[in-house]
């Protein structure tokens, strides 16, 4: 109960407003909060859910890596992932998005990544690189 609520705490800002307001949290933050060994916590938080008001989320699903911005703050890849989708949703049909385009959108809303990092998430997500989402017009 208590690393369930050590969550809810850190991701209050992804229940509220989704993926995108997800912040990077690692074992060791909510083995610290809750004064447990972190394998300890990696026990507790497998194969157990939680039920959001977005939906219903294992709880490791809560625990993101991150990365630097460049206003010395950090984003979660599970938001870059979220933003990506966004970008790509949102492009033109006729023209998509390079990943090394998308990788430049990131770095002016101050989101560093590589275009290699883009092109993980983007598979990840099941997203086609540009030059197949061209061809399926």
């Amino acid at each position: 109960m208590k690393v369930a609520t050590q969550i809810v705490e850190h991701q209050r800002g992804f229940l509220e407003y989704g993926d995108e307001a997800m912040k990077p949290l690692v074992l060791h933050d909510i083995a610290e909060a809750v004064g447990m060994h972190e394998s300890t916590i990696s026990r507790v938080t497998t194969q157990k859910f939680m039920h959001t008001p977005r939906g219903i989320y294992e709880l490791k699903y809560f625990f993101s890596s991150h990365v630097s911005t460049s206003e010395g703050g950090e984003c979660s890849s599970t938001a870059i992932r979220a933003i990506i989708k966004k970008l790509v949703a949102a492009e033109n049909q006729k023209k998509p998005l390079s990943d090394s385009k998308i990788a430049g959108l990131l770095e002016a809303q101050g989101i560093q990544v590589a275009r290699r990092t883009v092109a993980k998430y983007r598979e990840s997500l099941g997203i086609a690189p540009s030059s197949e989402r061209k061809r399926l017009m």
